[in-house]
C-alpha cells in the first residue's frame, strides 16, 4: 500500500482557545472538573427544587435519598402563599431591587465616566477612595447605617433598605474600567465637532458600553434581592418585609416541613433565573467591551 493511498488515523488530542494540544486524558481531566463544579453549585438548587415537588406521601428523608418526587404537585407554593404573604413581600423586594437597579446603573456610568475620562485635580484619590471602600467589611459598617438612617427618619421604609447599597464602588470600578477601554479619538473628533461632555457620555460613551451596564444590573438586582441582614435589621413592619425576611417564618414555625422552606426558596430564586437569562448576552458582551462598531 503506498504513502497516497494509506488511511490516516485520526488524532487523538484537540486544540484549547489558545492553539495548544490536548491529550485525551487532558480532555477528561477538563471535563470531570467541570462536571464536578456543575455539580457543586446547581446541585443544591435542583435538589431544593425536587423537594418543592414532592408530596406529603414522599419520604424526603429516606436513605439513600430519592431525587424524583413519586407523587409531584405544585401544592406546596401555594401552601407558602397561604402561610404567609409572600407576593407582597416579592413586591417589597421587587420595588427595593428595581430602585437598587436604577441607582447603580445611573450613578456608577456617571461616577466611572467622570473617573475615567475627565481631567480634574484629585481624579486618583477619588479612584483610590473606591478600591479601598470595597476593601471595608459591610457588618464593621452597619452599626453606622443604621444611626445614619434613623437620624434621617429612614428606619423601617424600603427608602432606608435601598439607599446604602444605592451606589457600589465595585460597580463604578466596573464602569471606570470599561470607559478606559474606550479610544479617545472618537470622543475627541466629537469634541472638535462641538460637542459637550454630557453629549459625549449620552452618545458616544455610554451606548458602547452596554454589556458593562447589564453586568452592573445584574449585580445590583441580584445584591438587593438576596440581602437579609440589612432589610433584618432596618425593617420593624411585617408588611414592609422583603422577600428574604419573610421567607424566614418558614424556617421558625414550620421548620419540620422542608418543602415549604424548599418551595420558598425556588421563589426567592426564580427571578434571579429570569433576570440573568434576559440579559445574558449583553453579560457576555462585557468580555469585549469598549469595541467601536463601523
Amino acid at each position: 500500500m503506498s504513502e497516497k493511498t494509506r488511511t490516516p488515523r485520526r488524532a487523538s488530542w484537540r486544540t484549547d482557545e489558545h492553539g495548544r494540544r490536548l491529550r485525551a486524558w487532558e480532555l477528561l481531566l477538563r471535563y470531570g472538573l467541570l462536571l464536578a463544579v456543575l455539580a457543586l453549585t446547581v446541585g443544591p438548587f435542583l435538589w431544593q427544587l425536587s423537594t418543592s415537588l414532592k408530596g406529603p406521601a414522599d419520604d424526603i428523608y429516606s436513605s439513600p435519598p430519592s431525587f424524583l418526587p413519586e407523587h409531584p404537585t405544585l401544592r406546596n407554593y401555594g401552601r407558602v402563599a397561604d402561610i404567609v404573604p409572600v407576593w407582597d413581600y416579592a413586591l417589597n423586594s421587587l420595588k427595593v431591587a428595581a430602585g437598587n437597579v436604577v441607582t447603580n446603573c445611573v450613578g456608577s456610568a456617571l461616577a466611572g465616566y467622570a473617573l475615567a475620562r475627565l481631567r480634574y485635580r484629585g481624579r486618583g484619590a477619588a479612584t483610590l477612595v473606591f478600591i479601598l471602600a470595597m476593601l471595608v467589611p459591610a457588618e464593621s459598617i452597619i452599626i453606622a447605617q443604621f444611626t445614619t438612617m434613623r437620624s434621617l427618619g429612614l428606619n423601617n421604609t424600603l427608602i432606608g433598605v435601598l439607599l446604602p447599597a444605592s451606589i457600589s464602588s465595585l460597580n463604578v470600578l466596573l464602569m471606570r474600567n470599561a470607559f478606559l477601554s474606550l479610544p479617545h479619538e472618537v470622543e475627541e473628533a466629537a469634541y472638535v465637532d462641538g460637542a459637550n461632555v454630557w453629549q459625549r457620555f449620552l452618545r458616544i460613551a455610554l451606548p458602547s458600553v452596554k454589556g458593562t451596564l447589564a453586568v452592573v444590573a445584574i449585580f445590583a438586582f441580584m445584591g438587593a434581592w438576596d440581602d437579609f441582614l440589612w432589610p433584618l435589621i432596618v425593617l420593624s413592619d411585617s408588611s414592609k418585609f422583603t422577600l428574604t425576611v419573610g421567607l424566614n417564618y418558614l424556617h421558625g414555625t414550620f421548620a419540620n416541613d422542608q418543602r415549604l422552606v424548599a418551595a420558598g426558596t425556588v421563589i426567592a430564586v426564580a427571578p434571579l433565573i429570569v433576570l440573568f437569562a434576559c440579559l445574558q448576552r449583553y453579560f457576555f458582551r462585557g468580555v469585549g467591551e469598549g469595541a467601536v462598531k463601523g
